[in-house]
């Protein structure tokens, strides 16, 4: 029986040069590969929580450790799985390195991505939990992979991004500025509003909004004479980065409100339109309406 299982492990499947495929290799390659697994599962379940625990590190940088620690056990697994099969580093790394050389022009767009990747992690300028815009998109990060990440917009829409493009094309991340930042919400009034009830009225809508800060205060700022309004920013601070656009929207409901309640007119833009008869001297006037009138 003894030798029956000897004979079994000791079966070579094939020959290439001087190396032999057994079954005794490949069953070494599979243990050694489940306890490089279970490793991994042992130190991110157990001792890197407690180590967690113990620093309270936040939920972005316990992510960035865990998976730089998974990434770094599994190449180590592996390496060390090929040796158990009489394949050495030094000749899987050259022949590794052959083997980029012949294919790197075609994966160079994916080395990119890994590698800022592994920069993403390292340098934690990016956490899971993240409140980030990229490309314009506000969004919470979900996942850093290795070579893309997750990123879910306030649509609740996943977005794969690659990790080469956050990297290279830059970002904003709003969950590492150290004090609030400032956002404005833009209105247009008649020229005959009064300037003193246009402020007045803003800074009140914004002392009483939900989410604002109150120091550093709101504050209203005259932009410009418009072609047919007079414009002002009502600038105002705030931490909520998330719900940023739907503190904007409260803001523009309570501002059209007040303004209609103390006869403040929002204008909209109008065109005047002249044609000329060529037949004749007459000209004709058309107003926004689209009504067509005779002219002077």
């Amino acid at each position: 029986m003894d030798m029956e299982v000897s004979a079994f492990f000791d079966f070579v499947l094939f020959t290439v040069g001087s190396f032999e495929l057994t079954v005794k290799k490949i069953f070494l390659f599979t243990l050694v590969f489940f306890f490089t697994k279970l490793l991994v599962w042992v130190v991110n379940g157990y001792f890197l929580k407690s180590y967690f625990t113990k620093k309270q590190l936040n939920d972005g940088r316990q992510y960035a450790i865990q998976q730089i620690t998974k990434y770094f056990l599994y190449i180590l697994g592996i390496l060390l799985a090929f040796q158990s099969i009489g394949i050495h580093p030094t000749a899987l790394l050259a022949s590794g390195a052959a083997l980029m050389v012949g294919i790197g022009l075609g994966l160079q767009q994916t080395f990119n991505d890994v590698i800022s990747g592994v920069i993403l992690l390292f340098e934690s300028s990016v956490e899971v939990n993240d409140i980030v815009v990229i490309n314009g998109v506000t969004g919470k990060v979900r996942k850093i992979g290795l070579r893309t990440s997750l990123i879910e917009t306030r649509d609740e829409i996943v977005q794969i991004v690659p990790n080469s493009k956050i990297v290279g094309d830059g970002f904003i991340n709003w969950s590492h500025n150290e004090k609030p930042s400032r956002f404005q919400v833009k209105v247009g009034v008649a020229y005959s509003s009064d300037f003193e009830d246009i402020e007045a009225i803003l800074l009140e809508i914004a002392r009483t909004q939900k989410g604002v800060l109150t120091s550093p205060a709101p504050s209203v700022q005259f932009l410009d004479f418009g072609e047919s309004s007079l414009d002002f920013n009502l600038n105002f601070y705030s931490l909520e980065y998330w719900d940023l656009e739907k503190i904007r929207s409260e803001l523009r409901y309570k501002i059209a409100r007040a303004f209609k309640a103390n006869n403040i007119e929002i204008p909209f833009p109008q065109r005047d339109v002249w044609f000329r008869n060529l037949d004749s001297t007459t000209i004709v006037k058309q107003n926004h309406n689209g009504a067509s009138v005779p002219g002077v």
